[in-house]
């Protein structure tokens, strides 16, 4: 039987006093579920996307298009987790032009933001692998508030990089082959 006080002993990864509408700078990491490797492979330190990959690359582009006040900047498609960098432009009511049929998200928030994209991403790729309800991500994701110049420029440089620290990643199953999935490699297009 589960718990209905479940959820109130999750620890929340967010600052407590912030607002995470605020125009600004983040960078974001979301994990796969249970860190398995299914949005891509690696050959010689470069990132191939299968199909899954490919679905969280689309569906992130159109995070600017829905959302008029955010920017995307560099990211990321590991085999097992996601890099991004994302601008929050400005704060205020959207404005919707009745004559478009251009969806536009009222969501203005980080929370918003990747709770949506997690679940457009879970949606897609569940279809893909005729398994509804199955998860693709952990539950939550890590959030940083960029605070400079200089701290954007290092993240932007961690993530450009990010596909040659994998051979040293701990959740990387290369020489490990009792871990690799079986079936990752058929959704490799």
């Amino acid at each position: 039987m589960k718990d209905k006080n479940i959820n109130n002993n999750r620890k929340s990864l967010r600052l407590k006093s912030y607002n995470y509408s605020l125009p600004g700078a983040y960078f974001i990491t979301i994990c796969t579920y249970r860190k398995k490797g299914i949005l891509s492979g690696m050959i010689n330190n470069e990132i191939g996307l299968n199909q899954f990959g490919k679905i969280i690359e689309n569906e992130w582009m159109k995070t600017e298009q829905i959302r008029n006040n955010v920017e995307l900047d560099e990211y990321i498609i590991m085999p097992n987790h996601f890099h991004g960098i994302l601008f929050i432009k400005s704060r205020g009511v959207l404005q919707y032009a009745p004559t478009t049929n251009k969806f536009h998200s009222p969501s203005q928030n980080i929370g918003s933001i990747i709770r949506g994209f997690k679940s457009t991403t879970t949606k897609k790729i569940n279809q893909l692998r005729d398994m509804p309800e199955n998860p693709v991500w952990q539950r939550n994701y890590y959030e940083h508030i960029i605070r400079s110049e200089n701290e954007l420029d290092r993240i932007r440089e961690y993530i450009r990089n990010n596909s040659l620290r994998w051979q040293y990643d701990k959740e990387n199953p290369i020489g490990k082959p009792d871990k690799i999935e079986k079936d990752f490699w058929k959704n490799f297009v």
